[in-house]
């Protein structure tokens, strides 16, 4: 099986930590969120992966070269300029044989069976199905209307009012199969969006969703980030097994009477000094924790300083690209 992932957006919700690299190569511990994407897909059977490129690629490109890494295929296209989901999308698909593909967004951190995703499409005899994912609060996304009995889309409801949702919520979760028809519909060389334009026109032409319960985050706000992290710290997702639910990048330097405790990540080259606390945080690599300073819920940018004594409120994020050091989640 042949996946696209999307990898072109600037990660604006993620910024300053995005500035520098694109947001699916934060990381997640100890690698890329990209890297724990891969491993995921290719345990359900992805043999194959083309990356829809556009800011900052040469860092994709340059980490995971040709798949040795992670043992799969890889290649990569870059779009001459924003085309939105469906136009990147079509755009990476044009340089394939035109073949049935998985498509993700390259934010989304979920265990999702994908190889029960591309089954059920090939039993329904789908044009496009998409893979849905409960949320307890459906007014801040769209929502995915189907027919109980079918799965047929029967409509889609954008940001709706409770009162309009009703018991749905179920919303799309980022990940679809499609044809080559579904490439077929997008317009070249324009920008194109699949979810508001492609999936409503295919509504009734058997376009098909099937709904997941499992682990699912969207990793594109700071709190989302921090949670992706301390998740996997204890094991929520993927296998845990960390010390104490807390992670220490081996040439990170923590001195003896610092505090690293539950759901902290100290990353590469980042430094502790004595008597700092580091609780449920995410420390990125060259940052600097100053002597007593206090951290709970709190993200620290690359080369990052946390100053001496500070106790950034929780949900603030340090980096050296925020006016002040500070800036609120």
């Amino acid at each position: 099986m042949h996946a696209i992932i999307l990898v072109g957006g600037r990660g604006t919700r993620l910024q300053p930590l995005t500035d520098s690299r694109p947001k699916p190569m934060l990381p997640i511990i100890d690698v890329p969120f990209l890297e724990h994407q891969l491993r995921h897909l290719k345990a359900h059977g992805v043999t194959a992966v083309t990356f829809a490129c556009g800011f900052l690629p040469n860092q994709i490109v340059g980490y995971f070269g040709e798949g040795a890494r992670v043992g799969m295929q890889l290649t990569y296209v870059v779009e001459p300029e924003p085309l939105d989901t469906a136009g990147a999308i079509a755009f990476a698909a044009r340089t394939l044989d035109p073949q049935r593909l998985l498509v993700c967004n390259g934010d989304v951190l979920t265990d999702l069976d994908v190889g029960l995703l591309v089954r059920e499409h090939e039993r329904m005899g789908a044009t496009a199905t998409i893979a849905l994912t409960p949320v307890d609060d459906p007014t801040r996304y769209g929502l995915v209307r189907c027919d109980a009995a079918t799965n047929a889309v029967l409509a889609f409801l954008e940001k709706p009012t409770l009162e309009e949702a009703g018991d749905d919520r179920y919303i799309n979760a980022g990940t679809y199969v499609l044809e080559p028809e579904v490439i077929a519909m997008v317009p070249e060389g324009v920008r194109c969006n699949i979810e508001r334009e492609i999936f409503p026109a295919l509504v009734g032409k058997r376009l098909y969703a099937i709904g997941f319960r499992g682990y699912w985050n969207d990793i594109g706000t700071f709190p989302s980030y921090l949670a992706a992290n301390v998740d996997m710290l204890q094991g929520v997702f993927g296998p845990g097994g960390h010390d104490g639910n807390r992670y220490i990048a081996p040439d990170a330097v923590v001195a003896a009477d610092a505090t690293v405790g539950w759901g902290a990540v100290i990353g590469p080259k980042a430094v502790v000094e004595s008597g700092a606390h580091v609780v449920n945080s995410v420390v990125l690599e060259h940052a600097r924790i100053g002597v007593g300073a206090r951290l709970d819920g709190v993200i620290v940018g690359e080369h990052g300083v946390v100053e001496d004594g500070a106790q950034p409120e929780s949900g603030s994020v340090v980096s050296p690209g925020v006016p002040g050091g500070l800036a609120p989640a």
